[in-house]
């Protein structure tokens, strides 16, 4: 029994939870389908595994970059409170419920599958981080209600299973007014902020331009590409928080919030600058490997289609819609840490005296990917303003939502720390409160919110995805223009093989489409 759990925590731990290795197995899987050969098969899965790991690569650098921040930001604020990072609370739970997590989330992606081959929902869930993140809290709501690990497991597995095929139908529409077509889904459990993100944009944005129209001087026009406007900005809001900070604290304590310290004022300011301008290198990283990725998964995905899940999608991490709305993306991020703040003093001021709500600080991490893909969403619907507002609401809700959920986790809400993105949040409570009630009657209330979600899904995918339904559509009468186009990139080595619209660098011309 030890081996065979020994053989799945290794499949679990070292291969469905490392997104690139899962990314490449699956690409393969899909040109072997199409009958490819051995060197297009080995070619396009190491190919797709480098486009994740440097998604991974730009990720690791956001963080880095945004550490010192996030430390300068709380120091300025004087705010001490529970941070949302995905990661420590995982850690934190593996240490007591592993075993668990692993059997839960071998059985869900099983189920996932399987409900994508027998269902309108089909969509193949491929973030595996994210299926580790939400197995794990499944786990810890339903053990520290005191279900027995048969029963966390088995009715775990069906809800995640669940989750994992209905939250990118439900997105869906409002995925394909941001790409263009359906050749890829959203597969992260931020989902419920980018449709209200879409949505907002859709009610406040029907006469804004496009974030990426930016009429510029002729002296801008450095602007327009996307990595320099982020590096920029970075770096006057680094030097400027820096400043502060450096005024409420003193000397000693801002120089050290560097790694190695700094020597003096001129050396703490600038390696504010050359943390701005890491995190310029950082998105741009990202970007390039959403755009590497794509180019090898999707096709790929033509084979397993055929042969496994029919119509299949690859449901995939937030940033692979960051290159469709580049300057989207850091409006996003700011005004989504915006609307963090604005829910932190509420928190303060209302809910933690009303009802005894923790407060949450805004984490950098999560309002950058959340609240980038969000803006490019509201974007998407409501041009500058859907963007601006849109990721506002995410803001809000990813700093309320953890808050509540902390009600659910038993012991693990004293951490310090919680699940930070906003399907985590809604769900885990939904499930964290009916599980409290005990006993099979709380197992068939659990279940019963599956079904609900999962029926919400197939009406969804079949009276609104497909049926082609374009949340945009009355904004682009208004505005009188139409939606752009999907472009097309044709290889001389796979001929015909499509790939989805994915908007070229700044100052290139887009390539034809193929004849």
């Amino acid at each position: 029994m030890n081996v065979v759990l020994a053989i799945a925590q290794f499949i679990v731990n070292e291969i469905l939870s490392q997104p690139a290795y899962l990314i490449g197995i699956i690409t393969a899987v899909g040109l072997i389908a199409l009958r490819k050969s051995a060197g297009q098969v080995v070619g396009g899965a190491i190919k797709a595994t480098l486009g994740f790991l440097l998604i991974g690569a730009g990720a690791g650098l956001v963080v880095l970059s945004l550490k010192p921040l996030g430390d300068m930001i709380q120091g300025a604020l004087g705010a001490h409170g529970v941070i949302p990072t995905n990661e420590a609370i995982v850690a934190i739970a593996q240490d007591e419920y592993g075993a668990q997590v692993t059997w839960l989330m071998i059985l869900g992606f099983a189920i996932s599958l399987a409900l994508a081959r027998f269902t309108p929902l089909h969509y193949v869930f491929l973030t595996g981080h994210h299926m580790l993140f939400m197995a794990t809290l499944l786990t810890m709501v339903l053990a520290v209600a005191g279900f027995s690990t048969p029963v966390v497991v088995c009715t775990g597995g069906i809800l995640l299973g669940i989750v994992m095929v209905s939250m990118p139908a439900l997105a869906q529409a409002w995925t394909r007014r941001v790409t263009g077509g359906d050749d890829v889904a959203i597969g992260h459990f931020g989902t419920a902020g980018y449709i209200a993100a879409g949505a907002t944009g859709q009610l406040v944005g029907k006469r804004s331009r496009s974030t990426e129209e930016m009429n510029l001087p002729e002296g801008l026009r450095f602007l327009r590409d996307s990595m320099v406007a982020t590096a920029l900005s970075m770096v006057i809001l680094y030097l400027t928080l820096a400043v502060v900070y450096l005024i409420r604290v003193g000397e000693d304590k801002a120089f050290s919030v560097f790694e190695g310290g700094a020597a003096n004022v001129g050396n703490y300011l600038m390696k504010s600058v050359s943390q701005g301008l890491q995190f310029g290198i950082a998105v741009a990283v990202i970007l390039f490997g959403v755009r590497t990725i794509l180019g090898e998964l999707v096709p790929a995905f033509q084979g397993i289609a055929a042969r496994v899940v029919p119509g299949a999608i690859p449901a995939l991490d937030a940033p692979i819609v960051f290159p469709y709305a580049q300057n989207a993306v850091l409006l996003g991020f700011i005004s989504s840490f915006i609307g963090g703040l604005v829910m932190l003093g509420l928190l303060t001021w209302v809910f933690n005296p009303a009802f005894g709500l923790a407060l949450v600080l805004p984490g950098l991490v999560p309002h950058f990917f959340t609240g980038g893909a969000a803006g490019v969403y509201g974007n998407a619907t409501g041009g500058r303003r859907g963007a601006v507002l849109g990721a506002f609401v995410n803001g809000l809700i990813i700093t309320i939502l953890p808050a509540l959920l902390l009600k659910v986790l038993g012991p693990f809400g004293n951490e310090n720390t919680t699940f930070g993105d906003a399907d985590f949040g809604w769900f885990g409570t939904a499930i964290g409160t009916v599980a409290k009630l005990g006993g099979w009657g709380a197992v068939a209330a659990s279940l019963a919110i599956g079904v609900v979600i999962l029926l919400s899904a197939v009406l969804v995918q079949v009276k609104v995805v497909a049926t082609d339904w374009d949340p945009g559509t009355r904004r682009d009468a208004i505005l009188g223009v139409s939606p752009a186009a999907p472009h097309y990139e044709v290889p001389p080595e796979v001929g015909e093989r499509r790939y989805p619209k994915i908007p070229p660098p700044h100052g290139a011309p887009a390539p034809p489409p193929p004849e």
